[in-house]
């Protein structure tokens, strides 16, 4: 297959998204194998809670949305322009996902096919459904995909380069195991935001989508604010109560309660508006349903700090407070070209 064929199967893959929303699941005509696969999507968006609990239908949608905006042939484009492709065997690539939030894979399983390479994956048990559901519908699209994909239920095996998504614990047996061919290990990472006591109302609110967006599970979520010294947190708690409804599902519920006492038995000082905790830490990985926040008096300290840290940061949340910062609200909505971990894993496989 061309690269060029790819793209566009892609593209059609984005309009087959763009018909299913939360408010409403509309078929478009003109979109292609909706007979097979738009009643199948349907039922498997309202499964997905089944499968996993945090899978909630108003997570899902957001995820589709998402890449139903991303997969459009003037972003793909845009996305491919800045590289120069070399002719080459197509390599077998082993993808290792993650399942903490809807399709966190997605990105390495586009951007090693779109590469013209062939995918090895090996879905999480948390996320095993929705991307395999995705590549029925490619194959659909075009039966010679149907070489190019390949889900792997035991062992990886046969690769010629890996990308594996973990926790800190579980990257070191990736780093023994894929220690002998190319590979990219991505460990835990958290997201932060930088304060200044002069954001608006709207700005605020906007940060609790970057905090609530996938009830936080995600690496892109903001998990630790930093204030400045005396920041009052009154017009923070106002702006995010729109978000009180978190609280009524279950599995957050269970964590606020869980997460609250144990900060309480352990005497530590909390701000609470009975559906988000705030505790002073100096870390960066906050419990779901808690925001770790830490006072500063200097800017630039802070700004050194992260840099020192950067291998521990995901994305800084700011009014161009620092350099590439992202805005208030946008930690959820990357972009093709805002790699993880800031690893162009395009370039990557054009080097192998």
């Amino acid at each position: 297959m061309s690269k060029i064929e790819i793209k566009n199967s892609f593209v059609e893959l984005g309009n087959f998204l763009n018909q299913f929303t939360l408010e409403e699941n509309t078929k478009n005509e003109t979109v292609k194998n909706n007979p097979a696969f738009f009643d199948a999507f349907v039922d498997l968006i309202h499964l997905s809670q089944s499968h996993n609990g945090w899978f909630t239908p108003e997570q899902v949608y957001f995820s589709i949305q998402s890449w139903a905006k991303a997969l459009t042939d003037e972003n793909l484009s845009h996305w491919l322009s800045s590289y120069n492709f070399k002719e080459s065997q197509p390599k077998n690539i082993g993808l290792i996902l993650a399942g903490n939030i809807p399709l966190v894979g997605f990105h390495d399983f586009l951007t090693v096919l779109i590469t013209g390479n062939n995918v090895l994956v090996k879905t999480s048990s948390n996320d095993q459904h929705l991307v395999k559901f995705l590549a029925k519908y490619l194959v659909a699209l075009d039966d010679r995909f149907d070489k190019k994909i390949t889900f792997v239920e035991g062992k990886l095996e046969d690769f010629d380069a890996v990308i594996a998504t973990g926790s800190n614990n579980t990257s070191r047996y990736f780093d023994y195991y894929f220690k002998k061919v190319p590979n990219i290990i991505r460990k835990n990472r958290n997201s932060v935001a930088i304060l200044t006591g002069k954001e608006t109302q709207q700005d605020l609110e906007n940060l609790g989508e970057d905090i609530f967006r996938y009830f936080g599970l995600g690496c892109r979520n903001v998990s630790k604010l930093f204030v400045p010294t005396g920041y009052d947190f009154k017009v923070f708690f106002e702006s995010i109560f729109k978000y009180k409804d978190v609280i009524f599902y279950e599995k957050y519920a269970n964590n606020y309660d869980y997460n609250k006492a144990v900060f309480l038995m352990s005497l530590y000082k909390l701000l609470d508006n009975e559906f988000l905790t705030l505790k002073e830490d100096t870390s960066y990985s906050s419990p779901i349903s808690s925001v770790f926040y830490e006072y500063y008096d200097n800017l630039d300290e802070v700004k050194l700090r992260l840099k020192t840290d950067e291998e521990q940061i995901q994305c800084i949340v700011s009014n161009d407070v620092v350099e590439n910062s992202i805005s208030f609200g946008q930690t959820q909505k990357p972009m093709l070209w805002d790699y993880a971990d800031n690893i162009d894993t395009i370039d990557f496989l054009n080097r192998l």
